[in-house]
């Protein structure tokens, strides 16, 4: 897909934000990797590129603009049952100083994972092949979407959160009640943003207390 076409269609998700060519260039290369692996890895199920580009992409997107007075600084970010690398990689392509870890605990998904890290020419950034639970370490931010067992993932992604670090969910509106009550007490949450074009998706953040 044209560069060109991919920032039309990222425009709803950018904001006042003009995407620089050389980003658009590495979305083109992740978009015509995914597609390649897609047709013999199951991925996603969304096979049509341009719904890629909006559902994928741009959701992501607009998970790193919302994020983006917490990612001001050098921090680390976890994304939790990572998948096709959604929403990390694009988080890391809008984010460059952040140090990505991908965790994804079925081998074929983090194969790719690791092919489009090379690819992208991602620096700082690695994959974890396993559970969450597994990982044995806590970071500055947590990402969570769309997983299978959300009442499971979520407090496991949540115990990844160091001490005034954030934990981001992409989910729907309805999920949010739920988010609040297994998250624990000790979270404070933002009013849930909802993502451009969704019907009922939303960008939910947390802040961990304490010190």
């Amino acid at each position: 897909m044209d560069p060109a076409r991919i920032a039309e269609l990222l425009r709803p998700f950018t904001g006042d934000a003009e995407l620089p060519a050389d980003m658009l260039e590495q979305f083109r290369l992740y978009l015509d990797l995914l597609l390649r692996w897609n047709a013999r890895v199951n991925l996603t199920a969304v096979r049509d590129p341009e719904k890629i580009v909006t559902r994928h992409f741009g959701e992501s997107i607009f998970a790193a603009r919302m994020l983006d007075a917490q990612v001001a600084g050098p921090i680390t970010l976890a994304d939790v049952g990572s998948g096709a690398g959604f929403p990390g990689i694009p988080i890391k392509l809008w984010s460059p100083h952040i140090e990505l870890t991908l965790i994804e605990s079925r081998n074929k998904k983090a194969t790719f994972l690791r092919e489009a890290l090379r690819t992208l020419k991602l620096d700082r950034s690695q994959v974890f092949c396993g559970r969450a639970e597994q990982w044995g370490q806590t970071t500055d931010l947590v990402t969570l979407r769309a997983v299978e067992q959300f009442e499971r993932a979520l407090p496991v992604a949540a115990t990844l959160v160091r001490p005034g670090g954030r934990l981001c969910l992409l989910i729907g509106s309805s999920q949010m009640n739920s988010a609040r009550e297994l998250s624990g007490q000790q979270w404070t949450w933002h009013v849930p943003l909802p993502v451009p074009l969704s019907t009922g998706g939303v960008i939910a953040i947390g802040e961990r207390r304490g010190s």
